[in-house]
């Protein structure tokens, strides 16, 4: 991935911006998101008993079952 930032600067120098390469942005939105559902611990609980789960149905059963 290339994560060169480019800073963009206005006519006295000064920066005022920085075009950021997607992959890095895709990254940095996801982290945010999973701070901010970590943030409240009805939901951390959730999430950490949501990932030890073991079973399951697939996408095609869940989407058969959904109707689409």
């Amino acid at each position: 991935m290339n994560d060169a930032l480019q800073y963009i600067c206005d006519s006295e120098g000064q920066t005022v911006s920085v075009v950021v390469p997607i992959a890095l942005w895709q990254e940095i939105i996801a982290e945010r998101e999973t701070a901010y559902l970590l943030s409240s611990p009805a939901m951390k609980a959730r999430l950490l008993t949501a990932r030890k789960r073991q079973d399951g149905i697939s996408l095609e059963a869940a989407c058969e079952k959904l109707g689409i």
